[in-house]
């Protein structure tokens, strides 16, 4: 038997042992819905991640939601009035934000290679654009003088750290994501020169860490990053977005991340900023941390198989939705995500089975050698911390399967 990652403390069952998300059982949503394979996305649990983060960090710490976690419209209408701002990386997200008729709300527009049409896009909308090298900031400048309207652009900086295997290391790599450190102050000339909005730097140095102690170290790494470039231009700095990193437990063995000391650590960190950044205001990008344990993948369990002594779930669903339980979004652990039998939830179990979709590859494992209640076609199976880089981050045109459906509960 493999273990599973714990299940999200948000989630329990009625009385007949139908798991309940948001208050409501599994299948009355399923049915609710059309059909299966589905995604849940509960808004309690995600009000209380963005709560928990502005009642820990100091005041003046915006916070902006990453979309690439997760564009799901009625979610980033719920997530759109309580948070200070948006990060996207591509036209088409800023095209979500549009449509959700949230794009009054700030925006920050990061990403290597944005096309012309992107950038006259972000402009127009009076986004924030992180520029990624010299040649991008000035299609931008350019794209402003065709339009007519003064660019708002930040720089991001490939720093003289990095994370690696989530431990900080001093010493720049080579990156195709932002400018290097000596070559920032030019870029900032250069802009200013242009008579652009330059508003500051953005620094995104981790990605999927629960590490505290390494966050602790890399936003101290940051501010005096910041610090020295600030110095160096001779201006205060503007902006200072920190970027992100902030994970959740998923897989077996992991722990929560620690975000109230973060967040002590990080105003220690401010109040004692260099000088040339007593004005800066800062901000943090998350989106996993706030969406990932609201989301339930449902599949319906179709066949049940034996083979050399393994019992097999064959289910309706599968890595085109959900890639990164299977592994294969480069998880730096492989291991099985929480999961559980939907109408079964808390039983003990009583067999050990491999969950697997309907995807024609060996690959498509949704839960290899785990402990669950008997289950048998037509039983649910849930598949828990999977709001955030579910059914965009995953091939869903692969074999032409029908598409997942999605609600907010």
């Amino acid at each position: 038997m493999k273990p599973t990652g714990a299940i999200p403390q948000y989630f329990s069952a009625d009385e007949s042992g139908q798991l309940l998300i948001g208050g409501f059982a599994a299948e009355d949503l399923v049915a609710e819905a059309g059909g299966t394979p589905l995604f849940v996305y509960d808004n309690n649990i995600v009000g209380g991640q963005i709560a928990r983060f502005q009642a820990a960090m100091a005041s003046g710490v915006a916070l902006n939601y990453a979309v690439t976690a997760n564009p799901y419209e009625p979610l980033l209408e719920f997530i759109g009035r309580y948070v200070d701002g948006f990060r996207v990386v591509s036209g088409g997200e800023l095209q979500r934000l549009v449509h959700a008729k949230l794009a009054g709300i700030p925006i920050h527009l990061a990403g290597p290679a944005k096309t012309d049409p992107e950038l006259e896009t972000a402009i127009r909308l009076g986004a924030t654009i992180s520029v990624e090298s010299e040649g991008e900031a000035a299609r931008a400048i350019a794209a402003g003088e065709r339009l007519g309207i003064k660019p708002a652009l930040a720089v991001r900086v490939n720093p003289p750290f990095s994370i690696d295997k989530g431990r900080l290391t001093m010493g720049a790599q080579p990156s195709p994501f932002g400018v290097d450190t000596d070559r920032v102050p030019a870029l900032v000339a250069g802009i200013l020169e242009a008579d652009a909005d330059w508003r500051g730097l953005h620094i995104f140095a981790a990605a999927q860490s629960l590490d505290a102690d390494e966050l602790i170290r890399m936003h101290d790494a940051i501010v005096g990053t910041a610090g020295d470039i600030a110095a160096e231009t001779g201006l205060p700095l503007p902006e200072l977005n920190l970027g992100s990193g902030f994970d959740v437990p998923r897989l077996p063995g992991q722990e929560p991340l620690d975000v109230d000391r973060i967040a002590s650590e990080l105003s220690r960190t401010l109040c004692n900023a260099p000088e040339h950044l007593a004005t800066t205001r800062f901000s943090i990008e998350l989106g996993r941390w706030l969406v990932a344990d609201s989301g339930v993948y449902l599949t319906r369990v179709i066949d049940r198989c034996e083979s050399h002594g393994r019992t097999f779930l064959n289910t309706d669903g599968g890595g085109h939705h959900l890639i990164g339980a299977t592994g294969n979004l480069g998880e730096r652990h492989r291991g099985n995500y929480p999961i559980a039998v939907a109408n079964r939830f808390g039983i003990e179990p009583e067999e050990e089975v491999t969950v697997t979709g309907c995807l024609c590859t060996p690959f498509d494992v949704l839960g290899e050698d785990v402990a669950l209640p008997r289950a048998e076609p037509g039983d649910l199976i849930a598949i828990f911390s999977t709001g955030a880089y579910g059914l965009t981050a995953s091939p869903q045109a692969w074999e032409s399967r029908p598409l997942a459906r999605e609600v907010l509960v």
